[in-house]
């Protein structure tokens, strides 16, 4: 078979699944509501939690950024692309997480790879919760190291799997806060088991800084926790930074390491620096907005309630993330659809995202809603659910 009749072929068998994705135009800036297809819609699946992505001043550090520094950065970090903004923003990092160093990364997708393939190889071991984030996962598999999950947030089997090893280094890896699911790690739990076993522990925090912890600071600040209990901490800035590209913080040795080894650090361009400014700017923003903090939380608590008087059953989730699961891929599409027509933009995540048979609606709230607006996604929910049904399409 010829590439263009395998690749159709493939393509077929994804939309009789109900598994096509596409994408939608966005006609307008990240907001509470989003230009689509000329129409008007409540923007229920950013991760944009606090509101930052068009905030004005980051807005206008950004072009000044781009003023003083241009578009681009011209090279890596290692060759001539590191710019004073970067440097500011490292150390800002750095004192915002309470870590000695921290080092940027173009990407969160880059900082886990990169970060998991420097740290170990062949002999060691790599343990992973089974619903990590898929950057984590192809960072476990691509290190050729053996890799191994754990049954998700199920620390009896963590501690069997560590206790079991004969490798010469393991490393733990887990997400703060999951993607899909949005509960949290058991992070004192994950520390207590890692050190009685000699391990590492890597925590990647994308969805808890800015929403979770004293001043955003996360998971991690949430749990009480240190550098020396969780010494590899990733975040990334394109959530509730409202901006682009990631970060690694530890200790000076953690730090020097990765700008050694770390081959998607090494070997790829630096942010541009008016990014680095307009993150700056979103940064202070971030510590101080503990309004935005406690508003988006009267909201989760409002969407929680108003679900359980609706007889839906939301998952075990105190964060911006809350998934609805519906079952069937088909149910899902139908549902996303509907909300769509009722002004509501709810993406359906199905399989290989999530595992068989979750499909689901992942709704997310930010700062930037108002209780009215959460009040339309209840109702607008409550009528795409009627009209679903309970019936399974089948392809």
């Amino acid at each position: 078979m010829n590439l263009e009749n395998r690749l159709r072929a493939k393509l077929a068998e994804r939309q009789m699944a109900h598994r096509y994705r596409t994408r939608r135009i966005v006609g307008s800036p990240q907001g509470a509501i989003l230009q689509e297809g000329g129409r008007p819609l409540l923007n229920f699946c950013s991760n944009d939690y606090l509101g930052l992505a068009n905030h004005p001043l980051v807005v206008a550090a950004l072009h000044q950024g781009a003023a003083d520094w241009g578009a681009g950065s011209g090279a890596s970090h290692l060759v001539n692309g590191h710019s004073a903004e970067h440097h500011a923003l490292e150390e800002e990092l750095a004192e915002f997480t309470g870590r000695e160093r921290a080092l940027l990364f173009s990407t969160g997708y880059m900082a886990n790879i990169g970060v998991i393939n420097a740290l170990v190889g062949r002999g060691d071991r790599v343990l992973q919760d089974k619903l990590n984030h898929a950057s984590l996962l192809d960072g476990g598999l691509l290190s050729g190291a053996d890799f191994q999950r754990y049954r998700h947030n199920d620390m009896a089997h963590l501690r069997a799997r560590l206790e079991n090893s004969g490798a010469d280094q393991q490393l733990v890896v887990v997400d703060g806060v999951f993607s899909m699911d949005g509960d949290m790690a058991d992070l004192p739990a994950i520390v207590e088991a890692s050190r009685a076993n000699n391990a590492w522990l890597m925590v990647d925090d994308a969805h808890g800084f800015g929403t979770l912890g004293t001043h955003g600071r996360g998971t991690t600040d949430y749990f009480g926790l240190n550098q020396t209990q969780v010494p590899v901490l990733i975040g990334t800035l394109g959530k509730a930074f409202g901006t682009f590209g990631a970060f690694v913080a530890g200790s000076e040795t953690l730090i020097e390491s990765l700008i050694q080894f770390s081959r998607t650090y090494i070997y790829t361009t630096a942010l541009p620096p008016a990014v680095a400014a307009a993150t700056r700017a979103s940064l202070r923003l971030l510590r101080d907005a503990e309004e935005g903090r406690q508003h988006l939380q009267q909201l989760i608590t409002q969407f929680r309630q108003g679900c359980d008087s609706l007889g839906m059953a939301l998952m075990d989730s105190m964060s911006p993330i809350q998934p609805l699961i519906v079952g069937s891929d088909a149910k899902a599409m139908r549902m996303s659809a509907r909300l769509a027509e009722l002004g509501c933009w709810v993406s359906a995540i199905r399989p290989p995202t999530v595992p068989e048979g979750t499909a689901r609606l992942r709704v997310t709230l930010t700062a930037a809603h108002n209780s009215e607006q959460v009040d339309k996604l209840l109702e607008a929910l409550n009528d795409a659910a009627s009209q679903a049904g309970d019936e399974e399409v089948l392809p």
